[in-house]
């Protein structure tokens, strides 16, 4: 009888790289286009057809490596992976083997990401084949799940095939060549919860530092899981054979596809008492309408790989400026900022995911608290008034004209009471539409408050004169009535006078009455 079991995830996460050309050619590196009008001989693998590496390949990969925390090798190289790609026209892949360009990295899951029926925590935190340092890391109060990066290589990309309706089937070979990276994981992931939430992190980190679009629906980035599980029964650890579900594009598909597996491998070990062979693999695909796993092949090991060095390219060194310059590209990671947000300027954790979800939102947030005399108004105005126009007109924050000391001098005027909230929306809604600036708006619409204690008294008195039925009914009792002397007030004024010394005035004299 089983006593207990547990999920144990790896990831292999494939990402396709912001270069201008692809990896070993002066083709565009482009989605999308007309099929088959992006190739040359070498994507196409023509004979006498030469590789040459683009520069720009490799300091992007190890940007993504410096981002990762790996370290960078001073020596690689790249090998050839002969295995069947019907999409690939010469018939292997140009990758790396046994030098890989980025090792020995980590990325760390914070628990507050977790959904609370998940938090990561004891047993269930370390898996059975778990080597090395506590997978639960703390930093600056935060508890953190580490996840280990064992390698991150270069590799390209293969074409596109296309299944239409009938018995034929087409390749677009505009994607052959195209600069890939394979961020390769230990087993360290014990949740479908887990492994959708490191892609989710690995996606932002690499979208932060500029490495990938990132954009899972175009199949940018993709994800093979490699998952099985551990089994107790009878006081004895059994593991059953591992299963690599391939190409899931999206977080839901991860999630859904390991929680079905988990469960299909339960079900045929209690049946079958399959049991994990190394070297052996099952290769799978997710059936997203269907919500299956089916099996596509299987492989008995790396042999059937048949990795050799290639040949037309040489081993080449990387340059310790080219390493510096990779970390300096890193710079300021988005946990990292959201930490020093919530430090610095108070904020809560909804506040600072929302201002970090991507670097220029992040850019734009920090220029304009810098600027203003109260961060936390600022970041209330961009969260309440820019977002919500952004995400209403589907845009982002590069696509808006204001600037953020735009939002920094609106701020300001609603902080020093310049003008009232009410007034505020109007500005900004005006400061959007012409991209004038608040200080203008405010003195061609007349809206700057009186702030002036004289004048806001001699405009109290006048309503308490005007209104002595309202007086009456404050001395029987009535307090209700302040807030509509108030009212009259603001009304007299024009709504300029300003609220917080208007309510003081009016409350001042209803006292001594």
């Amino acid at each position: 009888m089983i006593d207990k079991w547990e999920i144990v995830i790896g990831c292999e996460i494939h990402t396709q790289l912001l270069t201008k050309t692809k990896a070993f050619c002066a083709c565009e590196n482009k989605y999308g286009g007309m099929p088959d009008t992006r190739v040359c001989p070498v994507c196409l693998g023509l004979p006498g057809a030469m590789p040459r590496i683009s520069k720009g390949y490799v300091e992007l990969g190890a940007v993504a490596g410096q981002a990762l925390n790996c370290k960078i090798a001073r020596y690689t190289k790249f090998d050839r992976k002969h295995y069947f790609y019907p999409d690939l026209a010469k018939g292997y892949q140009i990758t790396q083997y046994d030098i890989p360009l980025c090792t020995d990295g980590y990325v760390d899951l914070p628990f507050r990401s977790f959904p609370k029926d998940e938090q990561p925590g004891g047993e269930k935190c370390r898996p059975q084949n778990f080597k090395g340092q506590d997978c639960i890391i703390e930093n600056n109060g935060q508890k953190y799940r580490r996840v280990r990066v064992e390698r991150i290589h270069l590799e390209e990309d293969v074409g596109k095939s296309l299944h239409l309706q009938g018995a034929h089937s087409y390749i677009d070979y505009n994607r052959c060549g195209t600069p890939l990276i394979e961020i390769v994981t230990k087993p360290d992931m014990t949740s479908p919860d887990e492994a959708a939430l490191f892609m989710q992190t690995v996606q932002e980190i690499l979208r932060y530092v500029k490495v990938t679009n990132g954009n899972l629906e175009e199949g940018n980035m993709r994800c093979d899981a490699n998952i099985n599980l551990n089994i107790w029964e009878d006081g004895k650890l059994y593991h059953t054979p591992i299963s690599e579900i391939k190409n899931l594009n999206s977080f839901k598909s991860i999630r859904e596809a390991c929680t079905y597996e988990a469960q299909r491998q339960l079900k045929e070990f209690q049946e079958n008492r399959q049991e994990f062979v190394a070297g052996y693999k099952n290769t799978m695909n997710w059936d997203e309408e269907k919500g299956v796993t089916q099996i596509m092949r299987t492989k008995n090991s790396f042999v059937d790989y048949r990795f050799v060095v290639e040949p037309d390219i040489k081993p080449f060194t990387v340059s310790e400026e080219l390493i510096a310059n990779a970390l300096k590209q890193v710079g300021e990671l988005p946990e990292a900022k959201r930490q020093r947000y919530k430090r610095e300027y108070g904020m809560s954790d909804f506040d600072v995911e929302t201002i970090t979800s991507t670097k220029d939102l992040a850019t734009f947030f920090e220029d304009a608290a810098k600027a203003s005399k109260n961060p936390k108004k600022t970041v209330n105005l961009i969260l309440a008034e820019l977002l919500a126009v952004l995400n209403e007109e589907k845009k982002t924050i590069n696509d808006v004209e204001i600037t953020p000391k735009h939002i920094a001098e609106l701020s300001d005027a609603l902080e020093t009471g310049k003008i009232t909230s009410k007034q505020g929306k109007e500005v900004f809604a005006v400061m959007m539409e012409t991209n004038k600036k608040p200080s203008e708006i405010i003195k061609e619409k007349g809206y700057e408050v009186v702030s002036d204690l004289g004048e806001i008294d001699k405009i109290v008195q006048e309503v308490i004169a005007a209104n002595p039925k309202a007086i009456e009914d404050f001395k029987s009792g009535k307090t209700n009535v302040v807030g509509w002397l108030m009212g009259q007030v603001m009304k007299q004024s024009h709504g300029k006078a300003n609220p917080k010394e208007a309510t003081v005035i009016l409350n001042n004299y209803l006292s001594k009455m």
